[in-house]
């Protein structure tokens, strides 16, 4: 039933896209009322069980049956009677719930085409490996990512970021479709082969909207000159789109070790997940840095390792937040060109409350590179506890469109705006993702829910919270937070005691 969409009644659930439409006007029902609509549209007429309607709504979580019960009432509530006078979703006494209406089933959806973007727009696809080894995977990543970031320091392009392109590894999809979805006319696809001190690079550009190919060549050289054939690649790309060859920006800082380079590119693609994975990086990293003491991009990327530790535990602690500052500093004095090692300082900075210097650092981060999609993710963080709320809405907006497939902690960004905002029913729905509990989410989603009155439910989502944060004290919490506006604190602090969290 993947991509299926159904009808019943005025309503047209769509669960790929996480919508559902009354008279083509959309419903506003939280992402987990999506999940157990879901499962039980998918089987009308069945009786699921309690246990399986709350596996599909909370995967992998502990919930108290009083958060499905408070679901389905908001649901039958939100659909209002049947044809007939009846409910669409009947109770079967101590066993569960059946879906009762009639369901009719139709094609796949398409996620709605983002509109273009007033500027050439392009989106870099993931590189085939062509070695049979395939620990040369994270070579040909690399190489995909290196030509993003190159080609988003062209501030006359827009630039599509690497976590939602890399969404379409090894997926079978038109070029229009993909184009379509990330809302970009061009994209870039290539092969990679690394063998005996060699690399051959197959790349193309092309114009998903007429399907034309604007440019295609094949470089074999050697692999000492890597960074060499980026620069090339980059420049052909700009020069096709623009029309000119670019002005060229200040060259980034380049590893002199290929094995620095490889751990560097293995790191970084382990650093949202999990505590586990974080001491990974943290090896490769520290290695990296080992081997080529002159590699910036190793030292911003353990900078937000030494960070992202603590973070996991509950907060980074003083010692690690002034490591993680050091190194950021150090990245910035190797290569002072590079957005991704400004806005990491710029945030650090921020949160050691050296403000006038973190201003500073995020607008010289979006000068070089204005499509860096996390420096706008990240200003909308330290924007919004500055009390400047709506500013920070825009950049995160502005955030999501240059990486529609985001990580998780975009979603606590953005959630968190909403908060701040006001805008309760919103946080709620944006922090009941997935996507969310690997971040520190919840306590954000317990004071929206409190706000909202929902105490039952807030308590629940304390309780959650507090298993993986045991030491959060509200106190601790507003003290160490980068917060530049009384008002703004204060809503946040009234809204966790609503909710229950520690003093």
């Amino acid at each position: 039933m993947q991509g299926s969409r159904f009808a019943f009644g005025p309503f047209v659930l769509d669960p790929g896209a996480g919508t559902l439409l009354r008279n083509d006007e959309p419903v506003a029902v939280g992402y987990r009322g999506l999940k157990l609509l879901a499962a039980l549209v998918e089987r009308p007429g069945e009786i699921l069980g309690k246990a399986e309607l709350m596996d599909a709504a909370w995967p992998g979580t502990a919930v108290e049956e009083g958060n499905l019960t408070v679901q389905i009432a908001q649901l039958r509530k939100l659909l209002g009677p049947a044809a007939d006078g009846g409910e669409w979703i009947s109770t079967v006494p101590r066993v569960g719930y059946r879906f009762t209406g009639a369901i009719q089933q139709l094609g796949g959806a398409k996620r709605k085409p983002l509109p273009l973007p007033d500027k050439p727009s392009i989106a870099v696809l993931p590189f085939v490996n062509l070695s049979n080894d395939p620990e040369q995977k994270s070579f040909a990543d690399g190489l995909t990512e290196d030509l993003i970031t190159d080609l988003s320091r062209s501030s006359g392009l827009f630039v599509i970021a690497r976590n939602s392109t890399f969404a379409y590894k090894g997926k079978a999809m038109d070029v229009r479709g993909i184009a379509e979805e990330l809302g970009v006319r061009y994209l870039l696809e290539g092969s990679a082969r690394r063998a005996a001190g060699r690399v051959r690079i197959n790349a193309q550009l092309v114009d998903a909207m007429s399907g034309e190919h604007l440019w295609a060549e094949r470089f074999d050289r050697s692999l000492e000159d890597i960074f060499g054939v980026q620069d090339e690649v980059t420049d052909k790309i700009v020069e096709a789109l623009l029309g000119r060859l670019r002005a060229r920006s200040p060259p980034r800082n380049r590893p002199k070790n290929l094995e620095a380079y490889d751990l560097c590119v293995r790191a970084r693609k382990l650093m949202d997940d999990s505590p586990q994975t974080a001491r990974e990086a943290h090896l490769m990293l520290t290695r990296a840095v080992s081997l080529d003491p002159e590699y910036a991009e190793a030292y911003r990327w353990l900078a937000i390792n030494h960070w992202m530790g603590w973070v996991h535990s509950g907060g980074p602690t003083e010692s690690s937040r002034s490591t993680a500052l050091e190194l950021a500093r150090k990245a910035v004095a190797i290569d002072p060109n590079d957005a991704g090692c400004r806005w990491v300082l710029a945030y650090l900075l921020a949160y050691d409350r050296s403000f006038a210097e973190a201003d500073l650092e995020f607008t010289k981060a979006i000068e070089l590179d204005p499509n860096e999609a996390d420096a706008w993710a990240a200003l909308s963080d330290i924007t919004v506890l500055a009390g400047r709320v709506e500013e920070g809405l825009e950049h995160i907006r502005k955030a999501f469109r240059l990486n529609p497939f985001p990580p998780s902690w975009y979603y606590l960004a953005l959630g968190q705006a909403h908060y701040a905002a006001g805008e309760y029913e919103a946080a709620v729905e944006t922090l009941r993702r997935d996507e969310t509990y690997r971040t520190s989410s919840r306590r954000f989603l317990a004071a929206s829910l409190a706000q909202l009155g929902r105490l039952d439910e807030a308590r629940a989502e304390v309780e959650l919270f507090l298993v993986g944060n045991p030491h959060f004290t509200i106190r601790h919490w507003a003290a160490t937070e980068p917060f530049r506006d009384a008002a703004t604190l204060e809503h946040f602090v009234d809204g966790f005691r609503k909710a229950g969290l520690p003093e």
